[in-house]
């Protein structure tokens, strides 16, 4: 997993934007203007991703490179390093799972139209 390969995942879906509204170095995705991955870009090596609590619990006892989210709220986010035991594959994964949750708490009318 590389930068570059992140941020062509998390662009694939439909209606993400990205910026950096906290500082010049973090990158933001979001869909609907809500959060659902973020990375340093100063030595990438990985992102915070939005995760069903009891699924972030087990994947957290799972893998030493899931940790409680750096700077976020702990039970709904996680931060994900790259250098660890997080597969490419489950990698992908986690930023699908991250898109759909928040895809899931929008508003129906939204939700519909990001979903055609």
């Amino acid at each position: 997993m590389n930068l570059e390969d992140f941020r062509d995942h998390c662009l694939r879906f439909k209606g993400v934007t990205e910026g950096f509204p906290f500082d010049k170095h973090t990158l933001v995705f979001k869909v609907a203007n809500k959060m659902f991955a973020l990375c340093d870009l100063e030595g990438f090596n990985g992102a915070n991703l939005k995760c069903d609590p009891e699924r972030a619990i087990e994947l957290r006892e799972r893998f030493s490179g899931i940790k409680p989210g750096y700077h976020m709220n702990k039970l709904h986010w996680n931060t994900v390093s790259i250098h660890e035991d997080v597969d490419d594959l489950l990698f992908f994964e986690l930023i699908d799972h991250s898109y759909q949750l928040v895809l899931l708490s929008l508003p129906k009318k939204i939700r519909l139209e990001l979903q055609d």
